[in-house]
């Protein structure tokens, strides 16, 4: 969707540090990006460096734009475009309509969204939701999917659903919303507790023992991989718990939305330790009263990584059963499945593509 088509929609990667305006044509970046620093604390600087970046890209683009479509952190009534209290950028309190004001000063249709949401259009429709749906394809397997939910980590814990195209927003612009899940570990602390930046430091320090003052997430990769002086071993343990915790969530999420599951953010560099810990918890078990045990997803899940289990879901097609009295078969899908994989894009990329096809589906409407 959207491959060939030459409508151009201006992009932003809005980060606490820095800004970075785009622009997006048939899936592709077609200007080299421009950085300003962000200004969290001033409305009206904030409002000027959106307008001067806006511009500067308009200014290398040979045609004329369609809409701004973007993602920008934290709680928001995405579809009037009113910012909320974001904790990163105090400027926000109290609520601005950023998106009428983009509008008014640009003469476009504007649209603003979760990066999560965006991040999760990204992956169904250029990501790895095609990804799979094509080695399908090439395996001689009939099996197709429609479903993804987008999980980021990184800061926080972010995430995504799209069934069938369509992305969830729901009612209240919250759907597909994980990080205020109840935490595996804590039950009385939200997920994101325990899947973010700060949970990596913090089971480090606890496991190890050390000081984590300076440390960031990719030093303590650095340490699990031995490259960097460290507790190795608490190193890998603390990636596979931040797993752990967001496979139980995702676990959740999966008894709504059933689709495959796509994994990114600037956690997810350290994926051969965290999905271990996703996958561990994929395969876990509920019980009953009665002492009956369940296994927790009605579908088997599989790690897209793991090219053993790769091959093993690409091979699982329909069956066929009789129908009684007759000669005629009837398909059967005996065996349910998904799988789940690390993002090829990259968190920044799957939400710019997002945020384009969200603008020209909605424009298309």
């Amino acid at each position: 969707m959207f491959k060939t088509d030459n409508r151009i929609v201006l992009t932003l990667d809005a980060g606490g540090t820095n800004f970075v305006f785009s622009a997006i044509q048939g899936y592709k970046e077609i200007v080299e990006p421009i950085r300003l620093s962000a200004v969290a604390d001033d409305i009206e600087g904030c409002l000027d460096t959106l307008r001067k970046g806006f511009r500067l890209v308009m200014k290398k683009l040979n045609d004329t734009p369609v809409a701004i479509s973007f993602a920008f952190p934290g709680p928001a009534d995405y579809e009037h475009g009113v910012i909320g209290d974001l904790p990163n950028f105090p400027a926000f309190r109290g609520g601005v309509a950023l998106g009428p004001y983009l509008q008014g000063v640009f003469r476009m249709p504007v649209f603003i969204n979760n990066d999560g949401n965006l991040f999760a259009y990204g992956e169904a429709l250029a990501g790895l939701l095609p990804e799979v749906n094509a080695a399908l394809e090439e395996a001689g397997n009939a099996r197709r999917y429609r479903n993804l939910i987008g999980i980021t980590l990184g800061t926080g814990f972010g995430g995504g659903v799209v069934i069938d195209g369509t992305l969830l927003r729901g009612d209240n612009g919250c759907g597909g919303d994980v990080w205020c899940m109840r935490n595996r570990k804590y039950p009385e602390l939200i997920a994101e507790e325990s899947v973010s930046i700060r949970a990596v430091r913090r089971v480090y320090a606890e496991l190890s023992g050390e000081a984590v003052d300076e440390l960031t997430p990719y030093d303590i990769f650095l340490i699990a991989e031995a490259q960097k002086p460290g507790n190795a071993e608490a190193a890998r343990q603390s990636f596979q718990e931040l797993g752990m915790m967001a496979g139980e969530a995702i676990a959740a999420a999966l008894d709504i939305a059933d689709g495959i599951v796509s994994i990114g953010g600037g956690l997810a560099g350290a994926g051969k330790y965290i999905m271990p810990g996703v996958m561990e918890a994929l395969h876990g078990s509920v019980g009953t009263f009665a002492g009956s045990r369940f296994p927790i997803l009605q579908m088997e899940t599989y790690n897209w990584e793991d090219p053993a289990d790769r091959q093993w879901f690409l091979s699982l097609g329909m069956d066929s059963v009789i129908v009684p009295r007759t000669a005629t078969a009837a398909p059967y899908l005996r065996q349910r499945s998904i799988c789940v994989g690390l993002s090829k894009n990259g968190a920044s990329t799957s939400i710019m593509y997002g945020a384009y096809a969200y603008a020209l589906n909605e424009l298309d409407k």
